[in-house]
């Protein structure tokens, strides 16, 4: 049962990804962002109809919008999307819930729409600066809109009780980040950094090889910052780690993060690497995280947790708790999982990777939990 809150884009590998299946209009995937033709036609970054909303959400960067150029509607959005809904009397079209912003009358609109209208959106100023950032989420039966300038610090704009179709339409919904003008000069509207403020590629595609193979992910850790000290002084410089890369393998496989650098920084300041997993039902699981590139780097000392929720929202339920599979050796954290415990896994989710020492914890790793069903029982 995927969840928005799963979905992962930073449009910098260069392609329209497969979660965006349902893509039309000519849009692209151009310097980094999801680029949307904005013309007297319609054009959108889409996914399926396989989507559900309840108990998650999303948040995206809107970068570029469209210039009002002679038009009397010019717009960017970002809805959830509803199929036909089956009532009395035939189904209900138009069901939609999310973002969109008029260029042309300056305003940014929270909608839920039945029958593509809502006559209770709330609508504010629209700001480039303080409105970068959309949220939208689902928890305890109330969906929330939110704004941010950094998407880190959020402003609630709107609340309203879950319609009854997000419920209904678990597993149907669809994502899509659209946009349109009635007349006037044809441009386009940019998104960027769908629930993700890295701006890492995110390769998503299948894994391959044997049991007996190892996966191996090569990535660069960077660090970042600025560096002071006088001639007689030591210099002190802060960076943030960051690690890329792609991995092939089965689950079967152990697979190591290598990082690029000669020497770890202040590993307070490190910033998770995205690494997903992938996890086979009913087979035996095993990968190691590795610090490779320092023969003299341990993780002595430290403890290791994770775990795998239905969301990282805090209404996310524990789907698996990863601890007791997690052992730390030297440089090298594995993890290993019975078959007997992934025969218990039925569905998708987020999980990440923390390391612990006395009242400092740090995350290494986060991403996607993907479980492929078993066939042979």
């Amino acid at each position: 049962m995927p969840n928005l809150s799963t979905l992962i884009d930073t449009f910098n590998d260069g392609g329209i990804g497969p979660d965006w299946g349902n893509a039309y209009g000519g849009v692209t995937e151009t310097g980094g962002r999801a680029r949307v033709p904005c013309t007297t036609a319609y054009a959108g970054y889409q996914t399926a109809n396989s989507w559900t909303l309840t108990d998650g959400g999303f948040y995206v960067a809107i970068v570029t919008l469209p210039a009002a150029a002679g038009a009397t509607e010019a717009y960017a959005s970002v809805f959830v999307n509803a199929p036909g809904i089956e009532e009395t009397g035939g189904p209900l079209y138009g069901c939609r819930i999310g973002f969109a912003i008029n260029t042309v009358s300056g305003q940014l609109l929270f909608k839920s729409d039945t029958g593509y209208t809502d006559p209770d959106a709330v609508a504010v100023t629209y700001s480039a600066t303080d409105h970068r950032f959309l949220r939208l989420s689902e928890a305890a039966g109330t969906v929330s809109w939110d704004t941010s300038p950094d998407g880190t610090t959020w402003t609630n704009r709107r609340t309203l009780a879950t319609p009854a179709w997000v419920t209904a339409s678990t597993d149907q919904c669809a994502l899509d980040l659209s946009a349109h003008r009635d007349a006037g000069t044809a441009d386009f509207a940019e998104y960027d950094s769908f629930n993700t403020l890295s701006d890492a590629a995110v390769f998503t595609g299948s894994a391959s090889g044997s049991a007996q193979s190892n996966a191996t992910a090569t990535g660069a850790l960077t660090a970042l910052g600025t560096a002071t000290g006088a001639a007689q002084s030591g210099a002190t410089a802060t960076g943030i780690p960051i690690f890329h890369g792609a991995g092939s393998g089965s689950a079967h496989t152990d697979a190591t993060v290598v990082a690029a650098s000669s020497q770890i920084p202040e590993v307070a300041d490190m910033a998770a690497g995205d690494w997903d997993l992938y996890i086979e039902q009913g087979a035996s699981f095993l990968q190691r995280f590795t610090v490779a590139n320092d023969p003299d780097f341990t993780w002595a000392g430290w403890s290791a947790r994770a775990q795998i929720r239905t969301s990282a929202y805090a209404s996310g339920e524990l789907i698996l708790d990863l601890t007791p599979f997690l052992t730390v050796d030297g440089a090298t954290i594995r993890l290993a999982i019975p078959a007997s415990v992934t025969q218990t896994l039925t569905r998708d989710g987020r999980w990440d990777l923390e390391v612990v020492l006395g009242s400092t914890v740090v995350r290494l790793l986060q991403g996607k939990a993907m479980i492929s069903l078993e066939v042979t029982r």
